[in-house]
């Protein structure tokens, strides 16, 4: 069951904080001046605005928007994800969480954990879900509209329009997508409709993916992965907001946290600005080293 975590306030930044986790140019973040460890006190926290136990509602802004104006409503969030490899034991308790909330097949993985091998022969754990492209190749590329790139950052496919050409599937460089090739699980009433924000039950003959679970966002609630990972490594980050919560609930201000740890973005060289940030630890280099499973 996810877990929810809500606050009591507004977060209060610096408008130029919330740019510094941001790397359209593919520079990598800017750091910033305030410590992880500081900002964990609960002094920090205080001025961020949050509390640990409702770091998610934080990102959900609940204030109503002028009923006067006529310009653009600029998306309250752009979501992002963060892997702390130091702490993942290749579990794949993520990736089980997953597959049964979304009632999928054994094969058909949202969020995949890698066996990876460093310069030094030394093995660790990778997980892989969908980078969430700011320039997604699989967008463009379908025929028939199928891929979605919402306000907020996220790439959906629309089932009902997927004509499973899989086109995207060659497309993507992280090979973060699957087929469809059989009947979908048979799921229970959902919480949510089928749509792109919540695929289920996935429907046969078209392409499927990770999508955050989308669905669940806007109620405060983590993702599955994230809310069943017992080691705190899969974070939920909003770049405008600049904060990002794991299921143990810390919380960080997000780009202070990618800057201090050295974040890094997988494949960043295809120029499709991944918004999935590796903590790496070990010895690690994401585009040097090789799978091992």
């Amino acid at each position: 069951m996810s877990k929810e975590r809500r606050v009591g306030g507004p977060i209060q930044q610096d408008p130029q904080d919330g740019a510094a986790a941001r790397d359209d140019a593919g520079s990598g973040p800017v750091p910033v001046t305030m410590g992880r460890r500081n900002l964990l006190r609960g002094a920090a926290l205080g001025a961020l605005g949050l509390a640990a136990a409702g770091a998610v509602g934080a990102m959900v802004d609940s204030s109503p928007s002028s009923a006067t104006t006529t310009e653009p409503t600029k998306p309250a969030h752009q979501w992002a994800m963060v892997i702390d490899l130091r702490y993942c034991n290749g579990c794949k308790l993520c990736t089980a969480a997953c597959q049964n909330a979304h009632f999928l097949h054994q094969d058909q993985t949202w969020i995949d954990v890698f066996t990876m091998q460093n310069a030094a022969g030394e093995s660790y754990a990778m997980p892989r879900p969908c980078m969430m492209c700011e320039d997604p190749p699989c967008v463009p590329v379908c025929p028939v509209g199928a891929n979605i790139r919402t306000a907020e950052g996220l790439t959906l496919v629309d089932q009902n329009r997927c004509v499973g050409t899989r086109i995207c599937m060659n497309s993507c460089p992280y090979q973060a997508r699957y087929f469809n090739f059989s009947a979908p699980r048979p799921a229970p009433r959902q919480p949510f409709p089928q749509e792109p924000a919540w695929p289920v039950p996935q429907v046969e003959g078209t392409v499927g993916k990770c999508v955050f679970c989308a669905a669940m966002l806007p109620s405060g609630k983590l993702p599955e992965c994230m809310a069943n990972c017992p080691m705190g490594v899969l974070y939920l980050g909003d770049l405008e907001t600049d904060v990002a919560v794991n299921g143990l609930g810390n919380t960080v201000k997000l780009s202070t946290f990618l800057a201090d740890n050295d974040a890094v973005k997988f494949k960043e060289s295809y120029g499709t600005h991944p918004r999935v940030f590796y903590i790496q630890g070990h010895g690690q280099d994401l585009e040097a080293d090789a799978a091992s499973a």
